[in-house]
């Protein structure tokens, strides 16, 4: 009984190292024909996210899926697509998350303009409490001179 215990809880003590990410390797490293090209294909991939990773974009992220992408934005570059066609065909397979810069759109506005918004409702707030503050009560009178 103890031996099962002790060889169980060595297997799950290794399961963590047997899951861990692997970082991937590209096979076959993008080719660009012209230096325009790569700089318009380093400019639009910067500019879209991983899909996988949280918070890196398209160029710096070293997931498969990312190496995948970046072979699909290039393929779409060359078919002859603009910037604006592949981030439309990336959205609409992947979501508004995909793009760093969310498009400002009806839905949108709400996000966009939350943060002012908030900003000034609390500016509001905070001036009326000051205000409320340094004001007298009606009822409240003031110290004579020699009441101190």
């Amino acid at each position: 009984m103890i031996w099962r215990s002790l060889v169980l809880g060595f297997l799950l003590g290794l399961l963590p190292a047997l899951c861990q990410a692997q970082v991937a390797t590209d096979p076959a490293p993008l080719q660009f024909h012209s230096a325009a090209e790569e700089k318009r294909f380093q400019s639009l991939v910067a500019r879209l996210r991983c899909v996988m990773c949280q918070n890196q974009s398209l160029a710096d992220s070293n997931a498969q899926i990312a190496h995948d992408l970046r072979s699909e934005v290039l393929a779409l570059m060359r078919s002859g697509r603009t910037d604006a066609q592949v981030e439309d065909f990336l959205v609409e397979r992947y979501g508004e998350f995909v793009l760093y810069r969310p498009r400002l759109q009806g839905r949108h506005w709400l996000l966009w303009l939350a943060p002012g918004l908030l900003l000034l409702v609390g500016g509001v707030v905070v001036s009326a409490v000051v205000k409320r503050q340094r004001s007298p009560s009606p009822g409240a009178s003031t110290p004579a001179a020699g009441d101190w």
